[in-house]
């Protein structure tokens, strides 16, 4: 059950006054999970989310149907709803297909860079390398969020964009919990990505978001394989 202190202090979301009610609920409930505020396998409970949100709890249960469509949540007959538990093979598959955007994100980055873009992705990571220095995981993990946006609005192509888009979110959820293990690591291979990307140098931009992104994703796996033999 979650109860009125399950949540981290300042973990739910305010919600914002326009548009409907049901569609703010769903994007906070959302970002609960995405974040891992509410973690995989987690009892979410109708009217305990609406008095946190301050919501009656017919708009709760609209958007946990629309969760539950989306495969983030899992209505169970005579148990209620769930956080969706990632399968191994679902994070495999979307990790995998990560790699494959990005990279060729990383690849058109390198040939559309101009200075003011290499900057404003030098500034990024420092931030997070700010943010990894403080120990503070959600300012790394929303840092490394904006950073791999901007390398892919830097490849200027709107159907590479809107792909990516799909599948940030569940990225963001499955980056997360080893964020704190990638640490400095993964900045070091961010600084070596812009500078391919500042060398105009294609192949190896490619190169090099593509064994990021897989680090990341061995990363998830290695995690996991821990976890269940403990």
């Amino acid at each position: 059950m979650l109860s009125t202190t399950g949540l981290p202090q300042g973990a739910v979301p305010k919600l914002e006054r326009p548009g409907p009610l049901r569609d703010r609920v769903y994007e906070a409930l959302l970002e609960l999970i995405t974040t891992r505020a509410l973690q995989p396998g987690r009892h979410l409970v109708e009217s305990e989310l609406a008095g946190h949100l301050g919501v009656s709890r017919q708009p709760v249960r609209e958007a946990l149907q629309r969760l539950s469509t989306e495969g983030w949540v899992d209505l169970r007959p005579a148990q209620g709803a769930f956080v969706h538990e990632p399968t191994d093979e679902e994070a495999d598959q979307l990790l995998t297909v990560r790699t494959l955007l990005e990279a060729e994100a990383a690849r058109l980055a390198a040939a559309n860079a101009g200075t003011a873009a290499i900057a404003a992705l030098e500034e990024l990571c420092a931030e997070g390398e700010r943010a990894v220095a403080a120990d503070d995981v959600d300012g790394a993990v929303a840092t490394n969020a904006r950073l791999h946006a901007k390398i892919m609005d830097l490849a200027g192509n709107a159907v590479l964009a809107e792909l990516a888009a799909q599948v940030d979110r569940r990225v963001r959820w499955y980056y997360t919990p080893v964020a704190r293990q990638r640490g400095r690591q993964s900045w070091i291979e961010h600084r070596e990505l812009i500078a391919a990307i500042a060398d105009r140098d294609e192949r190896r931009a490619t190169e090099a978001m593509r064994a990021h992104t897989e680090h990341t994703r061995k990363m998830y796996h290695q995690r996991g394989e821990r976890q269940r033999e403990e």
